[in-house]
């Protein structure tokens, strides 16, 4: 997915306003199992994902819970290093050799300063991802295990032949006999 399709689906920009944003924005390829934001770190940049499979996890007493994956077109942030400049909670490492839009957070911030237009646009980023955080806990809280399946086949059809069978389980918060329960039923 291009970036400028990627920038205008947040938030709509002229040729103006988009050519700002390019100007900041590097496309870098990351190899795959690469660490791209880290938990207990300040995240100077943001990504927005070209190509590949990222997922998001933090560690809770040695165990690594998965809290999403990350598609074509989506946003790779920690939302405490993008608002506040301190360290987020949240790993991504990718799963898959990706390629990557990278934006320094800095810029970001002094093109918001100038341009009311491209503030206007990352006020609207910061809105979708509280929502995305907003749509994850809604997920684990009032969905069943199968519902979470469903909803992630949905986005992501071949998924299970691109994402370890583990990681699927603990995001939908299950074990991986459960899961190939589920995946028996689907058939």
């Amino acid at each position: 997915m291009e970036f400028r399709e990627i920038a205008n689906s947040i938030y709509p920009m002229n040729d103006e306003q988009f050519s700002l944003l390019e100007e900041i924005c590097e496309l870098v390829e990351v190899p795959k199992n690469t660490t791209v934001i880290y938990a207990d770190k300040t995240s100077p940049f943001l990504y927005f994902q070209k190509d590949g499979i990222c997922r998001i996890y933090y560690h809770k007493i040695e165990k690594e819970i998965i809290l999403g994956f990350t598609f074509p077109g989506e946003v790779l942030m920690s939302l405490n290093s993008y608002i506040h400049q301190q360290p987020g909670y949240e790993t991504i490492q990718t799963l898959e050799k990706s390629q990557l839009y990278r934006l320094s957070i800095q810029k970001l911030q002094e093109l918001y300063q100038s341009h009311t237009s491209i503030s206007n646009w990352g006020r609207r980023l910061a809105e979708l991802e509280a929502l995305k955080i907003e749509e994850r806990l809604m997920l684990r809280l009032f969905r069943s295990s199968y519902e979470s399946y469903e909803e992630l086949l949905k986005k992501a059809p071949n998924i299970t032949n691109r994402i370890k069978l583990g990681y699927i389980a603990s995001y939908l918060g299950i074990s991986q006999v459960t899961l190939s329960r589920i995946r028996g039923i689907k058939r």
